[in-house]
């Protein structure tokens, strides 16, 4: 079974508005439901899970409704961080998850996902048990230590731009966020790890990489909202 989470959780504040931007319309459309729509629209996908800001259980229902969402099984709450979001779906798929099974975690503000990223992400994961969709950085990077002066600037061919979805047989995300969570229990020193491929390096799980799309942008700013009105019609 192949099963798409939505992480819906974030309240947008980059953005402003009444509401959350994963709410807001692109084109006439809530962005969120386009998200979903993708996975909704996919054959290889049969089960979508959304991590969603409690409050919001409501609206969300509603847009499924409206839009004849089929696909979406399970709503559950958001957590203070995306690492407690992400481990929230983990948690409430535990009783409907086989340790193969395909977990594709996804930003809800990622609403251009194309049909050929996801089946990339579902064919390495089975292959290799982890992999996350990047792009190659195209310009310069420099380092700065101080946030005033240039310190180093690393080559770009070693380089690559994260994007979601980040998939993964379900024993594996499972095991990294325990270890991460035991790791703090015993007061060792760890990382603030902001992806879900972050817990695998930390838990020295190797992680492969599927090609991802430049269009394929996260919308955190209202100038998002503006490139996401001209890619998608």
């Amino acid at each position: 079974m192949n099963i798409a989470v939505v992480l819906a959780g974030g309240t947008g504040q980059r953005v402003g508005g009444d509401m959350p931007k994963q709410f807001m319309d692109i084109n006439g459309i809530p962005m969120i439901i386009r998200t979903i729509k993708a996975f909704e629209e996919h054959d290889e996908i049969d089960m979508i899970l959304v991590v969603c800001l409690e409050e919001w259980n409501g609206k969300l229902c509603s847009l499924l409704d409206k839009y004849n969402v089929m696909k979406v099984k399970q709503i559950v709450g958001q957590g203070n961080t995306r690492r407690e979001s992400s481990f929230n779906a983990i948690k409430a798929l535990n009783d409907v998850c086989k340790d193969d099974d395909i977990i594709l975690i996804h930003d809800a503000a990622r609403p251009n996902l194309s049909y050929k990223i996801i089946a990339e992400n579902i064919r390495m994961a089975k292959n290799t048990g982890a992999c996350e969709t990047v792009i190659p950085v195209q310009d310069t990077i420099v380092v700065s230590m101080d946030g005033l002066h240039a310190h180093e600037k690393p080559s770009r061919d070693k380089l690559y731009i994260v994007q979601t979805p980040q998939s993964f047989k379900y024993s594996i995300i499972r095991h990294a966020h325990n270890y991460y969570l035991e790791s703090k229990r015993n007061e060792l020193k760890v990382p603030d790890i902001t992806d879900d491929t972050g817990l695998l390096l930390f838990a020295n799980i190797p992680v492969s990489l599927v090609e991802g799309d430049k269009f394929n942008i996260k919308v955190t700013s209202p100038e998002d909202f503006v490139l996401m009105e001209a890619i998608i019609k």
